[in-house]
């Protein structure tokens, strides 16, 4: 059956269970791609080239600046993160949909980005972005404490930002509240079907 390739903008709060999600969609979709994005940090742990991250050099990163080759990038603590647009373009291209896991501020770019495009750009007709909402902000904690990664002060932050998160979830054109996972699975098929050409 013929569908039609999505390009999937993906955010949500720390803590939301969007890389749950999106493992589960790579699992069952096999024509959806993860995005791989490009940094400039060192690998951590079992972190690996090509998988994970594409690891470059500085000055590689910014000359991909330079040739204008990144959908959106940014700079965090110094070091830099960005998507390249190449490769979602060679997905689509092959009729295969993309899937980019990436914060609001990154998804604002890219909106912007995509905004500016031809009408007829793979890129803009394709493209589609949800944002993943967590039942409540007492929820969220919960589960950010129940994970027991964070210390306490950095779990706080995490809430302050995931507060700045949601009051931009407007800015996306869905939205999908996480309350169960398999409720929240089972919305994000039923919406990437229906855009997909699947139904």
């Amino acid at each position: 059956m013929k569908t039609k390739p999505l390009f999937i903008v993906m955010s949500a709060p720390s803590g939301c269970g969007k890389s749950t999600l999106i493992d589960m969609l790579l699992q069952e979709y096999h024509d959806i791609v993860y995005s791989i994005s490009c940094t400039t940090r060192a690998p951590r742990g079992e972190e690996e080239d090509g998988l994970d991250y594409h690891f470059l050099s500085k000055e590689r990163f910014e000359t991909l600046i330079g040739e204008n080759a990144f959908l959106e990038y940014a700079k965090v603590h110094d070091n830099y993160y960005g998507t390249l647009k190449a490769p979602i373009v060679e997905v689509l291209a092959e009729g295969n949909s993309m899937i980019l896991d990436i914060d609001v501020q990154g998804a604002a770019k890219v909106r912007e980005h995509v905004k500016k495009l031809p009408n007829d750009d793979p890129l803009k007709i394709g493209y589609v972005d949800i944002f993943i909402n967590p039942p409540s902000m007492e929820d969220l904690r919960e589960r950010l404490e129940r994970r027991g990664t964070d210390a306490r002060d950095v779990i706080e932050k995490r809430m302050a930002n995931a507060e700045g998160e949601m009051s931009r979830a407007g800015e996306y054109m869905f939205q999908v509240t996480n309350d169960d996972l398999a409720v929240c699975y089972k919305r994000l098929c039923d919406l990437i079907d229906a855009l997909s050409g699947r139904m």
